[in-house]
């Protein structure tokens, strides 16, 4: 060799989404690096004019078992690994005519999107497993003092600039080795997602260890408040709501809006209620987190104006959500109030007209099937420097619901009751609400005592609780809870059973004629 090898810069890149690799590999071949590359990334790049050598030049070996192992040489990670300024090190390279790779451009095989298209057999998800291409990322981010690390076509301009100017600095070397280990931390998290979940391979289990590893979204100007930083990580980016028109969301928008679409979810009623989906459309009102107003009727319109009018002290400058897209009508309604967010699986054409018209409102367009998505997955809360996990037991029994009263509910009352029901576990505990007609009428959260719950959210119903339903997240300790129910007018109840008192409760129900219905699960929210 005229020169020798450990001399000889090189550059490896093996891309799956080949997004601007021919502008970066033409930086190299400009300052006398020579390219090598794997056999769908060498076609691309010589199919635009710029020279590459086939990894297996390099290794001396074709690709092997379908492609399975392609980089996994020692002439390919010597070439990543050895230390520069070690003289032992240089004397190897030279021996085993190791390059040396000044720079690895690598993303990995498409492991999320596969699995997320749906209908993806287990063989076809660990054929998108990728083994070599995270083990040069992982080589490569370990020796970021002398190796460049790019693992996104998003980080190529700036490093093309960085090139040009003659200047590729410590520091942008270590920031790129981190954006490297974050992503193949990501990557693992899917698959054990995967693997532990799809298809019912493995039972339906909490982890046994929680591996967090999600991508930035987006920084926010700040958090709760303007004195805290905040940021928005999320792994399944395609899912989350589009934003049609407004300012940016806040964290507290986030939060809220999350909190609004849960508000959507059905829970399963049983076979004497049928099923409300498909028959009403729900439209729910948040603030600060907390439930102000929630309504199922027949049109999305309807359904707005009574959510509005259950508090609408309280739904000034708050989240509304439907279930059904917002029309010219449903606009209409929202159009005198100041809101925060309204967000709807669409809006039509004379809906947007009259919304955007709102300059700082936000319209958020999610998808029909994100709220029940919202409910069902796993939820996380940090809590003493750690995270809390759960979600619902698969192996828990079916809940349950029983007549303990004299008297049973009616048609109407039963209605009410299980929308009061699916209500009240999104409220935080103790939490109370009473339904009249499909609409809530009162809601209370977040009280330390249940009779004061009860007792705010009769006030806030007033003359509506005549003739309501009212669901307790909790079981009443006393009769005084219940009987406070009844004092604002509410005939029916239902709350978990599993007071010691339980006997003295019902006897207080029989007293006044009320209907009063135990289930067998409880909804405390924290």
């Amino acid at each position: 060799m005229p020169e020798s090898a450990v001399r000889q810069k090189a550059a490896l890149f093996s891309l799956s989404d080949k997004t601007g690799a021919a502008e970066l590999a033409k930086a190299f071949e400009a300052r006398g690096v020579t390219i090598y590359a794997t056999g769908g990334t060498r076609a691309y790049l010589i199919e635009r004019g710029v020279p590459a050598s086939d990894v297996e030049e390099l290794t001396g070996f074709p690709a092997l078992f379908d492609g399975r192992v392609k980089t996994l040489h020692p002439k390919v990670f010597g070439a990543i690994l050895y230390e520069r300024g070690d003289r032992e090190h240089a004397k190897q390279a030279e021996k085993y005519e190791i390059p040396e790779l000044v720079a690895v451009a690598v993303n990995l095989y498409p492991f999320e999107a596969t699995v997320a298209r749906g209908g993806t057999s287990l063989r076809e998800a660990i054929e998108q497993i990728d083994i070599g291409g995270v083990a040069l990322l992982r080589a490569a981010a370990k020796n970021f003092e002398h190796v460049v690390v790019l693992t996104h076509p998003s980080q190529y301009d700036g490093y093309r600039a960085a090139l040009k100017s003659g200047e590729v600095t410590q520091s942008l070397r270590r920031k790129l080795a981190v954006a490297a280990f974050e992503r193949t931390a990501e990557y693992d998290v899917a698959i054990a997602h995967y693997l532990a979940t799809a298809g019912e391979i493995l039972p339906s289990a909490l982890p046994g260890a929680l591996a967090l590893t999600l991508p930035l979204a987006k920084r926010l100007r700040y958090g709760t408040n303007p004195q805290e930083r905040a940021a928005f990580y999320v792994d399944r980016v395609e899912r989350l709501p589009d934003q049609l028109h407004g300012k940016a969301l806040s964290y507290n928008n986030l939060l809220d809006l999350d909190a609004t679409l849960r508000l959507l979810s059905r829970a399963p009623l049983g076979a004497e209620f049928g099923s409300d989906r498909g028959r009403f459309v729900r439209a729910a009102i948040v603030k600060h987190a907390v439930p102000c107003g929630v309504a199922q009727r027949s049109s999305v319109a309807v359904a707005v104006r009574e959510a509005l009018m259950t508090d609408p002290v309280s739904a000034y400058g708050g989240i509304v959500a439907t279930d059904a897209p917002i029309d010219g009508a449903a606009a209409n309604e929202l159009r005198d109030f100041f809101l925060e967010i309204v967000a709807a699986p669409g809006f039509g054409a004379e809906a947007l007209a009259t919304l955007r018209a709102k300059k700082q409102l936000r319209l958020m367009q999610f998808s029909a099937t994100l709220p029940d998505e919202l409910a069902h997955e796993l939820r996380l809360r940090s809590a003493l420097g750690g995270v809390l996990a759960e979600d619902d037991d698969p192996d828990a029994p079916p809940e349950k619901w029983r007549v303990v009263s004299t008297r049973r509910p009616t048609a109407q009352e039963w209605h009410d009751l299980a929308f009061a029901w699916d209500v009240v576990r999104h409220v935080k505990s103790n939490g109370i609400v009473i339904v009249k007609g499909g609409t809530t009428r009162g809601i209370c959260a977040g009280q330390t005592n249940r009779v004061s719950a009860v007792q705010i959210a009769g006030r806030r119903a007033g003359s509506n609780a005549a003739g309501a339903a009212c669901a307790s997240d909790g079981f009443f300790p006393f009769a005084d809870g219940l009987e406070a129910a009844v004092e604002s007018g509410c005939t029916a109840i239902i709350a978990p059973g599993g007071s010691i008192r339980d006997d003295e409760v019902i006897a207080a129900a029989d007293r006044h004629g009320a209907a009063l219905v135990f289930s067998s699960y409880r909804y405390f929210t924290h």
